[in-house]
């Protein structure tokens, strides 16, 4: 079952390129791709030994009429972006895995790849029941060091961000084996 899909043009920043949610065994599963760009400015950074994290962010709710929506799902997937001056490398490290790149171009495509995230059980979002959903990718400034996190207030290059992605879920009931 394919509950949403999307497709962009490549652009500067962060762009979401391509997105689903949907069941997969017993979790909700994301699988995205964005388009990453970083300024010259943040590449010289990483170069000069600066680490950078990417947050990529998720809420899924359910509005009420008698309340504010109530939030199902809010989690956050943490990615981190080095670079080793010795084998000349880039390091991507995300929940335990480590990849590394050959080149900056080569580490953002591994960075903007989010593929099969299981962000829930299937039980957390009931059939027939509507759901709002927003997603994004964003650089996290506060795990700069704080010299950069002062100066990333000052620079817009700085701010590497996607527009939130808004999204609507229908769950339907499936079949059990």
């Amino acid at each position: 079952m394919f509950y949403a899909c999307l497709s962009f043009a490549l652009a500067e920043g962060i762009k979401l390129r391509q997105f689903s949610f949907e069941p997969v065994e017993k979790s909700w599963t994301i699988s995205a791709s964005y388009s990453v760009e970083l300024p010259a400015e943040l590449v010289e950074a990483i170069k000069k030994g600066i680490p950078f994290y990417f947050v990529t962010e998720l809420q899924i709710t359910r509005g009420r009429w008698y309340w504010f929506e109530e939030k199902l799902i809010q989690t956050n997937k943490n990615i981190r972006l080095s670079y080793q001056p010795l084998t000349q490398q880039y390091r991507i490290s995300t929940e335990g895995f480590t990849y590394s790149a050959n080149s900056i171009s080569e580490a953002l495509i591994q960075i903007g790849a989010i593929g099969g995230w299981q962000v829930a059980d299937l039980a957390v979002l009931d059939n027939g029941q509507t759901y709002q959903g927003a997603m994004r990718m964003r650089l996290d400034l506060t795990k700069l060091p704080k010299p950069f996190q002062i100066n990333a207030l000052n620079t817009r290059d700085w701010t590497v961000l996607s527009d939130w992605h808004q999204f609507t879920i229908t769950p339907k009931a499936r079949a059990t084996k």
